[in-house]
């Protein structure tokens, strides 16, 4: 598998071309961990090949889970990493104060409600929508799947408390997935998709766990008629997991880049792992961002 997508990879970097914009999109909903270094660092190295513009976009519309220090721990590690970005919150040259004060004012999510709220309503306009009060434990019955004769609930999409959700074909990996929270906000596949257009996305890197999510955004793009969004390239990383084989989640435990930091470690065991998964012997395997970018354009 990792040969696999070396090939992909150094391929997706090479075609990728000096006006490529991609993006760094972390959630503040807990401390960032090494899969998402890697994720970082292997957008970083793309954009960075050719010269292209990288964006930080810190997606915090989930209020109940984002924390000041959450936020924080997204621009320190950053600087461990020495990973920079062309277009984005905060200059690592001042206090981390001023940077989060300058990410609250001008680049939170919630400064873009009126666009993710315009993409709702040309949705509804498709007669795709239909209102649903179903819960989470509502679905367990059915494995996480979303039955179809839950969408004849009777519901209006203007009552108060319901979630809207879309009609997707037979078959479709994320079946009638949400697109407005039932607190009325925008879900995460219709803000992703409406950021990535508004900022003129072009690449995007992701883990192989949001191949679904990549389809989800793509039919709503269809739906909505997002000829740039249908243009994007995307490539799924292989992700990281945990000594029991589970998927990485975000904590202070050992893999957070929090606890790496707080240990005294350097940033040179990411990058080694990410020359591994690159394909790379050990013995070459650099340790910084510079010197594994040096090695991929020798390449």
């Amino acid at each position: 598998m990792t040969t696999s997508f070396a090939q992909q990879f150094l391929r997706f970097a090479r075609d990728a071309g000096p006006s490529c914009r991609l993006r760094l999109a972390p959630t503040p909903s807990g401390f960032l961990h090494i899969g998402n270094a890697l994720n970082f660092a292997l957008n970083w190295l793309v954009a960075r090949l050719h010269g292209g513009h990288i964006l930080l976009r810190i997606d915090d519309l989930d209020a109940e889970r984002k924390r000041p220090e959450y936020v924080a721990d997204v621009f320190e590690s950053l600087e461990w990493l020495g990973l920079d970005w062309d277009e984005g919150p905060g200059d690592l040259r001042v206090a981390i104060e001023g940077v989060l004060q300058d990410f609250e004012k001008n680049w939170s999510q919630h400064r873009r409600l009126p666009l993710y709220f315009g993409a709702m309503g040309r949705l509804r306009e498709t007669g795709l929508l239909f209102a649903c009060r179903k819960s989470r434990r509502d679905l367990v019955p059915f494995g996480g799947d979303y039955p179809p004769e839950f969408r004849e609930q009777g519901l209006s999409l203007d009552v108060p408390d319901v979630a809207w959700r879309i009609k997707t074909p037979p078959g479709f990996p994320l079946p009638d997935f949400v697109v407005r929270r039932r607190d009325g906000l925008p879900a995460y596949q219709l803000a992703s998709l409406v950021d990535d257009v508004h900022f003129g996305i072009t690449h995007v890197i992701r883990g192989a766990d949001l191949e679904a999510s990549t389809q989800a955004q793509l039919f709503l793009a269809s739906c909505l008629e997002e000829t740039n969004f249908l243009k994007i390239k995307f490539l799924h990383h292989p992700l990281i997991e945990d000594e029991a084989g589970e998927k990485l989640s975000k904590s202070a435990g050992a893999s957070a880049l929090k606890s790496m930091r707080e240990r005294g470690e350097d940033a040179g065991g990411v990058f080694r792992r990410v020359a591994e998964m690159l394909g790379w012997h050990e013995h070459q395997r650099p340790g910084t961002a510079a010197a594994l970018l040096r090695l991929i354009r020798a390449a």
